[in-house]
């Protein structure tokens, strides 16, 4: 059998990374032998002339990659003695002997995550797929006017402040916050001074502030069902108790025995249910506030989409109507600019805002000041709201597309729309017996992205089979071929 040798090993690996230059390739190679213990230590290497001959490269090459594991300390010269391997293995009671092999993690990731970890990567909705038919919730980015947000980015680029630069602070760009306040208050009746704002990431991230201020283990949690998957898997993640509670044609609809339970936290959509699109009635709404009130609960409205409504006025928020400071009011550019922007606010009661701005900066060193300095400047240039006004009417040409698709390939009593007065979605109500979620899978085998409106349930035996369909970012002339696709995957499954 013949013996291990440096030079032979090299030779075997030294091209099995097409484009890496060799003398990192030699630096890499060795540094794992040393780390696997293959060369142990006071191994003596070959010099780097001879490693160099024995390879057929330059001297300098291999010169290179004993230089460097010399600087990190893997190996050491000896005078005229040569180049040996360093004894950097710690000494450990009971470690295992030199020629054990550590299993990879990849071979223990389930075991390796904690119980919250395993929850939440097994329930996961996140979807791979972020545009196109069907896609639910996501804006068509391609009529954003970036002609003129480069403009402005560029001016505020060109000479940007200190401040902009280093950590964030303050809760947020202070005229972004102001604007805001401003648009707000207009445009969805919110009740608030620029120093109740606080700019996040989105909405998740506002969920995650909210929950490591306000929550401790123990806390419960209603939350609509169905909901939004990313939510209540925030929500959980947290540690909070989920309790699902149902919906009727008003919205939240707790019983009789959920309401002798106060929760800590109450997450509702009012303005525009998601996934169905219910409306809450203005009865429901002042019911919550005065439950929320009368037991310290602190309501969540998460209003992501209100901006687009085809069937009048926007809604007035939750927020707006509040009068015990028990919202917490969450909002997104998401829908209204593009995804990519990751740029949401909350807006928290007076008494609460100190402390959030305190805990967003310690918790996530908050920045993107020139970022949000350039949103400040869109929103108080006009041109937020004239985008919004453009895509209403764009996204409302595309949901009559859509519903006129849908009326030509099924008789309502089979299968029906809802929930499509606002927002960038609808909901396709099918036969209780088709299976949901097969149609979607043959669906994405056709090219189709739709999710299955079971899969927002958290109580399976609540749980009605339909389809959540987005138009938004859809081509308007493709929307009609494209539901004609999916409407064979429906009929695969009726």
């Amino acid at each position: 059998m013949r013996t291990f040798t440096v030079s032979d090993y090299l030779l075997l690996h030294l091209d099995k990374a097409p484009g890496q230059p060799r003398n990192q390739r030699i630096y890499q190679l060795l540094r794992q032998l040393i780390l696997d213990r293959v060369l142990p230590a006071d191994t003596r290497l070959p010099s780097s002339r001879d490693l160099a001959l024995q390879l057929g490269l330059s001297r300098n090459t291999v010169l290179y990659g004993y230089e460097q594991l010399l600087a990190e300390g893997y190996l050491e010269t000896r005078g005229s003695g040569g180049t040996y391997v360093t004894d950097t293995v710690p000494m450990l009671d009971g470690a295992p002997p030199a020629s054990a092999r550590r299993k990879p993690v990849a071979a223990n990731a389930h075991s390796a995550l904690s119980r919250r970890g395993r929850k939440l990567v097994a329930h996961a909705g996140a979807s791979q797929q972020q545009w196109g038919a069907f896609v639910p919730g996501v804006p068509d980015v391609t009529q954003f006017p970036h002609k003129t947000w480069n403009a402005l980015q560029s001016r505020i680029w060109r000479n940007p402040p200190v401040a902009s630069l280093t950590y964030g602070h303050g809760g947020g760009h202070q005229p972004l916050r102001e604007a805001l306040a401003n648009y707000l208050k207009v445009s969805r009746s919110v009740d608030c001074t620029p120093e109740q704002i606080v700019i996040t990431g989105g909405i998740h991230q506002s969920i995650d502030l909210c929950m490591r201020l306000l929550s401790d283990p123990g806390d419960a949690a209603w939350v609509e069902d169905p909901c939004y998957w990313g939510a209540r898997n925030m929500l959980a993640a947290a540690g909070v108790e989920i309790r699902p509670v149902g919906l009727d044609q008003e919205g939240l609809c707790p019983k009789p025995g959920q309401l002798a339970r106060p929760p800590r936290f109450i997450f509702v959509t009012p303005s525009h249910q998601y996934p169905l699109g219910t409306v809450m009635s203005l009865s429901r709404r002042r019911m919550l506030l005065e439950y929320a009130q009368r037991h310290g609960c602190w309501i969540i409205e998460d209003d992501y989409d209100s901006e687009f409504r085809y069937g009048g006025r926007p809604l007035a928020s939750l927020q707006g109507m509040d009068r015990g400071e028990r919202v917490l009011y969450m909002g997104t550019f998401s829908k209204t600019m593009f995804p990519g922007l990751r740029l949401g606010y909350l807006v928290l009661p007076e008494a609460l805002a100190p402390a959030f701005v305190t805990g967003m900066e310690e918790v996530y060193r908050s920045g993107h000041a020139p970022l949000q300095a350039t949103m400040a400047a869109f929103i108080e240039r006009g041109h937020f709201n004239a985008h919004i006004r453009r895509m209403r009417l764009l996204y409302g040409s595309r949901l009559e597309i859509l519903q006129r698709a849908i009326a030509a390939e099924f008789p309502p009593e089979q299968v029906h729309a809802a929930g499509a007065d606002a927002g960038l979605h609808l909901t396709l109500y099918l036969p209780p017996d088709c299976d949901d979620q097969a149609v979607a899978r043959t669906a994405q085998q056709m090219g189709i992205a739709v999710r299955p409106l079971s899969g927002y349930y958290h109580q399976q035996s609540r749980s009605q089979s339909g389809l959540v369909l987005g138009y938004a970012c859809v081509e308007s002339a493709h929307i009609a071929p494209a539901f004609a696709q999916l409407a064979q995957a429906i009929r695969a499954h009726l």
